[in-house]
């Protein structure tokens, strides 16, 4: 209760965020399912409502009962938000994590894993366009012509396509429009070289059928010195919608994205020392600023100062060939039929992704080639009501299919995976909602979700081990050579000798042995889980709604190319949230409370750490429980017709109760480097991280901010400042004092001018006043002990000029 008191205070005080986001207009009806309460209707005046499909059926996010929030479309191309790391400085519960090359690791408070490979699922599905993707490397070039983005918050175990322990994020694009030729574009240009096209066009066809196509170009020069952390983006979507009769809907997608550049950099924050004869480490800062990238000349320079312990020799510099050329296709139809017993939806679709991209940004070369293929069907029937009851349901079928080459090349120790493996899903789910009375509903569902899952694949590592020792019982190969980069461990040149799997070669006269450790993993598993909810509702008054539910979510278990972790079991979540929403003052107030509570069992968490034959290597494992508990408050509130002023205010308190894992002494004979207490007992490391908070989850996260809108004749001025603070929080999983991130405020601006119409508009902008490169993620180089720095961008600004008709 004390705390729930302070969150008030700070809401009392609080001005706003996200100022777009409640003056958007609501989004269309699409699916006929539509049976608004008292209130649902946006008054003339006052805050508008926005109409959301998260439950598979047309409502006003202020009449659904679930933990959700809502970003208009409008709302994404005024923050530019191009890519989805750019979605937690508006979705105060959500962090998103740049990770190696094309990967993007997804937390929802606190819930979520690194995804860094194409065998491990996301803790939190994304939907594009009622699709569920599979593969976190799949979630760019969709960000344009939206009609709005959903974060659903909490597991989603009984409507959606795969079942998910932290939420979905669904990104729902602008629909064709029967009878409306329009189309609007818009250029953005700022520092950095920054290029942001985007457009739309729409065209009748007849009464009854329309064809729109949209399109975005980004083009920008790296954050960094040496060029990374760029972004270069190409995206195309077309869609045709016809109404072939009254009752009968058809409508078909089709999009394309490339993705190029360097793609995300990092820079040297420092390198942990390992004392042998004390066997402690120390940290040492580099003395770099954030601003240095990876392979700018005095990275380099630095580079070659990093100690590899188990080769015996300092580090080489770091090879500088780094690109992305990533292709994303994707096809899909939605075909909606009104029937005599309710609307009959079925959504066939197909993806593709073709990867080809290396990365540096762990201060290692990753190589990656990927194919990913995947086929989804859902159908689904929303009943009319029969009595008292509302009803859906579905089934659901998923295929994906994934061949991987990688090569992870870290001079001491390079790894080569080769792999395919596949997903076959199949589910069937229901939901049933009691009207019981006028303004009471109680609502349930149930899911059955069958997975298939197969994996054939192997990990050859090869391992620069030096033999020599000095005295002080460091080892000491000075002369030995580094392994390269290459595309298969058969293209290693002498004075390399390939040694049989499991064996060791001399490298020369250095000292130094070339060992070759094999992992294969030829397995699969089937398994089924039932999932549920219950909720209740009720509406205390015409425009406020009170809800609670408790809901059962899970993940499937999987596969890891790392020995004695080949296997890793699902993992449960249980989500009990109450909240109530509400609008007040003439729908000039908007003031909506969540009080929520998780409990996670056999939790899943991906890292990279040291596998069973005492090698490097990334690997997904269950590591025990936690509790992740908290309040959000979120508040809209227009005093006068043109000032809106927002907040939302999240407190969040996340523990793990129980979190140990265990590891072999490593090659280098060094303790593991990790903040969480280890003992060492029969050459194995027991780790205890029990107690810490979940990482990717700040205690308190607030954004506000404030919105002017002056009438100008017929035009207006429209200004708005937003801001964001974030507690200090833990990046990664070692709980490394240096992966806390302090605390932190990033502010934005804008001032825009256009016709009260709207028909075009003039903007200046400027994102992270502060220019404050906050640190989003801090992977290790464990062959060298280096710890790198990714950051958020720095200070940008620019104009952007729109037209629409």
């Amino acid at each position: 209760m004390r705390k729930a008191a302070w969150i008030g205070t700070a809401m009392a005080l609080a001005l706003a965020s996200q100022p777009a986001l409640a003056q958007d207009a609501p989004v269309q009806d699409i699916s006929g399912d539509s049976n608004p309460a008292p209130g649902d209707a946006a008054s003339d005046e006052g805050i508008n409502d926005i109409v959301i499909t998260a439950q598979r059926r047309a409502e006003s996010a202020q009449r659904a009962g679930i933990a959700i929030d809502v970003v208009a479309g409008d709302e994404v191309l005024t923050r530019g938000i191009t890519q989805a790391t750019d979605l937690g400085t508006i979705v105060p519960s959500l962090n998103v994590q740049a990770a190696g090359g094309a990967n993007t690791s997804i937390f929802l408070r606190g819930v979520g894993n690194f995804t860094v490979n194409g065998y491990s699922d996301p803790a939190t599905a994304f939907n594009y366009d009622g699709v569920y993707v599979g593969r976190p490397t799949s979630t760019s070039g969709v960000f344009y012509d939206l009609e709005r983005v959903e974060v659903l918050k909490g597991p989603q175990g009984t409507l959606y396509g795969r079942n998910a322990t932290a939420g979905a994020i669904n990104i729902l694009p602008a629909r064709p429009e029967l009878g409306a030729f329009s189309g609007f574009a818009t250029v953005s240009y700022g520092n950095y070289d920054a290029l942001n096209l985007q457009g739309a066009l729409n065209v009748p066809i007849g009464a009854s059928a329309a064809f729109r196509i949209s399109g975005n170009l980004v083009e920008r020069d790296g954050y960094l010195s040496d060029g990374s952390s760029d972004e270069e983006t190409q995206a195309l979507r077309a869609q045709f919608l016809a109404e072939l009769t009254p009752e009968l809907t058809v409508r078909i997608a089709g999009d394309y994205s490339h993705t190029g550049g360097m793609g995300i950099g990092s820079s040297y924050g420092g390198r942990y020392a390992f004392n042998f004869p004390t066997g402690a480490y120390s940290f040492v800062p580099s003395g770099l600023d954030r601003s240095t990238g990876l392979f700018d000349p005095a990275s380099q320079a630095y580079r070659q100062t990093l100690f590899l312990g188990v080769s015996g020799r300092n580090a080489a510099p770091l090879d500088p060939d780094i690109y992305q050329d990533n292709d994303f296709y994707g096809l899909n139809a939605e075909v909606t039929w009104d029937t005599g017993i309710g609307t009959f939806t079925i959504i066939p679709a197909w993806r593709r992704a073709s990867l080809d991209y290396k990365f540096g940004n762990p201060a290692f070369i990753g190589y990656i080639q990927e194919e990913d293929e995947q086929f989804s069907v859902e159908a689904r029937l929303a009943g009319d009501r029969i009595g008292f009851l509302d009803y859906i349901v579905g089934l659901y079928y998923f295929d994906e299919q994934v061949e991987g080459d990688y090569t992870f090349a870290q001079q001491a120790i390079n790894a080569y995976q080769e792999f395919e493996s596949s997903t076959e899903s199949w589910a069937a789910f229901g939901r049933l909602t009691a009207n019981v009375t006028d303004r009471l509903r109680a609502v349930g569902g149930l899911r059955y979700t069958h997975d298939r899952k197969r994996f054939d694949g192997q990990a050859d590592v090869f391992v620069v081990v030096c033999t020599v020792r000095n005295p002080f019982g460091v080892p000491s190969c000075p002369n030995v050579p580094l392994l390269p980069v290459t595309d298969d461990f058969t293209e290693l040149q002498p004075p390399f000798i390939i040694p049989p799997p499991d064996q060791a070669r001399p490298i020369g006269t250095t000292g130094a042995i070339l060992t070759r450790p094999v992992t294969p993993v030829n397995s699969g598993f089937s398994n089924g889980e039932v999932t549920w909810r219950a909720g209740l509702e009720y509406d205390l008054a015409p425009r406020s709604l009170l809800y609670a539910s408790v809901e059962r979510g899970y993940r499937s278990g999987g596969f890891s190319l790392s020995a004695g972790r080949e296997t890793y079991d699902p993992e449960y979540i249980t989500a009990y949230t109450i909240g109530m929403k509400n609008r007040l003052l003439d729908n000039r107030l908007q003031f909506n409370l969540e009080a929520f509570w998780w409990d996670y069992s056999d939790q899943q968490i991906g890292r990279i750490g040291v596998d069973a034959r005492g090698n490097q290597g990334q690997f997904s494992q269950n590591i025990g429980q936690s509790t992740i508990r908290g309040v959000e408050i979120e508040t809209q509130f227009l005093p006068l017709p043109n000032t809106l002023l927002s907040a939302d205010v999240q407190y969040l308190d996340s523990e793990y109760d129980s979190f140990v894992y265990t590891e072999p002494v490593s090659a280098s004979g060094a303790p593991p480097l990790t903040g969480c207490p280890a003992t060492l007992a029969g050459g194995v490391w027991t780790i205890d991280c029990s107690g810490f908070p979940a990482f990717n989850a700040p205690k308190w996260t607030v954004n506000l901010g404030v919105q002017q809108t002056i009438d100008i004749g017929r035009f207006q001025l429209i200004g708005s400042v937003d801001t964001q603070y974030k507690s200090e929080r833990y990046v990664q999983v070692d709980f490394l004092p240096e992966e806390l991130v302090q605390d932190s405020w990033t502010t934005n601006a804008q001032i825009m001018f256009g016709p009260s119409d709207e028909s075009w508009h003039v903007a200046a902008f400027v994102r992270n006043i502060e220019n404050e490169r906050v640190l989003v993620n801090v992977p290790i180089y464990n062959a060298a002990s280096s710890l790198q720095y990714i950051t958020t961008a720095p200070r940008t600004y620019g104009v952007r000029i729109g037209y629409r008709f």
